[in-house]
């Protein structure tokens, strides 16, 4: 197949391109140049208003956007701008072109900002908070309004890791390598995430098989908890956690206690630490006709924490 990757540069692109460029051939679309090993051409958001400059291709991973959310809603035009504009712009294209295939991927913050007692599935009502979550529904909502014969795919991924991942996972590795002792171990949170190598795996067998269109949230099949996650990488640091079960009464004093001092520890960092995030992905391996994912959770982060540690030792 001839495929082209918006955001190609990015994280989940690189991935995707070392997965995908075997055995079909790849083209990218991207605001930065650079060339990439394994993609044809890398095309700007420019050439697509000109449809003699990209070629005929066969499907569209839609990549691009804005993450990092912020509650600010004076600052939120530039999500819109990135997360709906150019995924309208991309779309309308999509829908002229003679490709038969669009991946688009949204977020399962498109869906809920938090997940309190429930598991997140995608007949729930859509509730987004912040700029980010809104944006991609609003993204998602039209593609939805433009209906097609063609092939479509909402995805809603959580947290994506592995090889050049830099979010808040390498974060967490970088405090505990540094052997200071986690002091959230009495909040025994579970929260769903997504190693890449799933992901890829989903996106090969939507570019593949007949799947129906419709919207799809993609994680791991286990949810873990921080105090499990702690305890992966200092396996793979080949060290003993330390983990500190401190009074929670007493986590939330201080957390407030920072939003008056800004310290490092505050209600909204305290929040997104230690709160439930678990999200099913049964719609996707019931359309895919599978009963598990191919990577296990831990294995998946075993890679990427491996994948920090070999980086820091090059």
């Amino acid at each position: 197949m001839k495929i082209l990757i918006t955001g190609i540069h990015g994280f989940v692109g690189h991935n995707l391109v070392e997965a995908l460029k075997l055995n079909n051939e790849i083209f990218g679309l991207s605001q930065s140049g650079g060339s990439i090993p394994g993609v044809t051409r890398i095309f700007t958001w420019d050439d697509l208003a000109n449809d003699d400059r990209l070629p005929a291709i066969d499907a569209i991973i839609h990549l691009a956007g804005k993450a990092h959310d912020t509650k600010n809603e004076t600052e939120a035009q530039v999500y819109y701008d990135v997360n709906t504009g150019l995924t309208q712009r991309i779309y309308d294209y999509f829908l002229k072109s003679d490709a038969n295939k669009f991946v688009y991927f949204s977020s399962v913050k498109a869906a809920a900002d938090a997940v309190a007692g429930d598991i997140l599935t995608e007949e729930m009502p859509a509730r987004p908070v912040g700029p980010y979550g809104k944006s991609k529904f609003m993204a998602e909502k039209y593609i939805l309004s433009h209906p097609t014969a063609k092939d479509v795919y909402i995805l809603r991924p959580c947290m994506i890791h592995g090889p050049g991942n830099k979010g808040n996972l390498n974060l967490l590795y970088k405090v505990v390598k540094l052997g200071l002792p986690w002091p959230l171990g009495a909040f025994e949170n579970r929260r769903s995430m997504l190693s890449v190598d799933n992901l890829s795996f989903v996106i090969g067998q939507l570019l593949q098989r007949p799947v129906a269109s419709g919207i799809y949230q993609v994680c791991d099949d286990d949810a873990l908890s921080t105090n499990e996650l702690i305890g992966v990488i200092c396996t793979s640091l080949g060290r003993h956690a330390h983990i500190w079960k401190l009074n929670r009464s007493l986590m939330r004093s201080t957390a407030r206690l920072g939003d008056f001092l800004h310290l490092p520890l505050n209600t909204e960092r305290l929040r997104k630490l230690t709160e439930n995030y678990v999200v099913s992905n049964q719609k996707i391996k019931t359309a895919l006709g599978i009963e598990k994912m191919p990577v296990k959770a831990v294995d998946g982060l075993k890679k990427t924490i491996d994948c920090f540690i070999s980086h820091r030792n090059d």
